[in-house]
């Protein structure tokens, strides 16, 4: 049980940023999360949603560690999905792309 309360409390802590930035302040967010990869868009409030429903949802499962299990899986799935989709072909190819994001979501997976 500790170490599910470990993982949301992390996911809090950085979905919490994610969502307040990306949602308040998505100029800084371009800067800060984004790294200035991409441009201010209204696509940046919409991560800002999906984040701030993980939030949440972590937070639930500081009470309710099981039954919010189903936000871990659903982690699992869209960064094993990215890592697969997204990361490997850019690496492959010797593109650019956000290797923060990468580390991020290994150690996420």
């Amino acid at each position: 049980m500790l170490g599910l309360k470990i993982i949301y409390l992390a996911n809090i802590i950085v979905a919490g940023w994610i969502s307040i930035t990306s949602l308040f302040y998505p100029k800084i967010a371009v800067r800060s999360i984004f790294q200035n990869t991409i441009e201010y868009s209204e696509v940046i409030r919409l991560v800002g949603c999906l984040w701030g429903a993980i939030f949440v949802l972590s937070f639930l499962g500081m009470f309710y560690p099981k039954r919010m299990a189903l936000v871990l899986l659903f982690q699992l799935i869209y960064k094993g999905s990215w890592l697969l989709a997204v990361a490997l072909p850019s690496i492959l190819a010797k593109n650019h792309f956000l290797q923060e994001w990468l580390y991020s979501f290994l150690s996420g997976v």
